[in-house]
């Protein structure tokens, strides 16, 4: 079974293009700055296949508009910043200050927080993705926006064993939250069939 794959938005000369026809009212002006803040914050980070940061931040935005219809100004910007506060060193004081309060929460709510001394890594996650359940529509579309640029290729992540827990918990928590999303809801089914060889007790692949 095959699903469906983005990743054509690759450099902001793409988007920017792109982005006229669906979503004329959307500022280029603000969006670019984010894509610039974003890209001066994560530097030279790099995806676990090695890809630039910056392609999987525009992917989200793809995801957002084209497969979502996503045309909110406010949740493309958050889009392009979701990952600045957890793997940069900018503080959302400083995404409030430069794109708005909306912007703010929104990527507050998909920053995932610092285990605390003595807190057990995994639970915090756990309790993270499990707090989503309670986030506002504008989360859950950025959240599963994200997650699906995150394993929509999942058979290119460089560990095996992290492709199947990352199967195992996008299942758990990411599936349930798409129900009702008609885009996500139809993209994540494809997508867990289309992976359901990494479910425990599946067997191996053989190439």
């Amino acid at each position: 079974m095959t699903h469906r794959v983005f990743g054509a938005w690759h450099d902001w000369d793409t988007v920017r293009r792109e982005l006229a026809a669906p979503a004329p009212h959307v500022s280029v002006r603000r969006l670019g700055e984010a894509v610039a803040f974003a890209e001066e914050a994560h530097g030279d980070q790099r995806r676990p296949a090695g890809e630039p940061y910056l392609e999987h931040l525009l992917e989200v935005v793809e995801i957002l508009v084209r497969g979502a219809g996503v045309r909110d100004e406010d949740l493309l910007v958050a889009g392009v910043l979701h990952d600045v506060v957890e793997d940069t060193a900018r503080t959302a004081g400083e995404v409030g200050e430069r794109f708005g309060p909306r912007v703010e929460e929104w990527v507050g709510w998909v920053t995932k927080p610092e285990p605390a001394a003595g807190e057990d890594p995994a639970e915090v996650r756990d309790r993270y993705l499990r707090g989503l359940r309670c986030a506002p529509p504008e989360v859950l579309l950025l959240k599963l926006a994200d997650r699906y640029s995150n394993v929509q290729r999942l058979d290119t992540h460089p560990r095996p064993g992290k492709r199947r827990s990352y199967y195992r918990e996008t299942c758990r928590h990411l599936v349930p939250l798409a129900a009702g999303v008609p885009f996500f809801e139809a993209a994540f089914g494809e997508w867990r069939e289309a992976f359901r060889h990494l479910e425990d007790g599946a067997p191996a692949a053989t190439a």
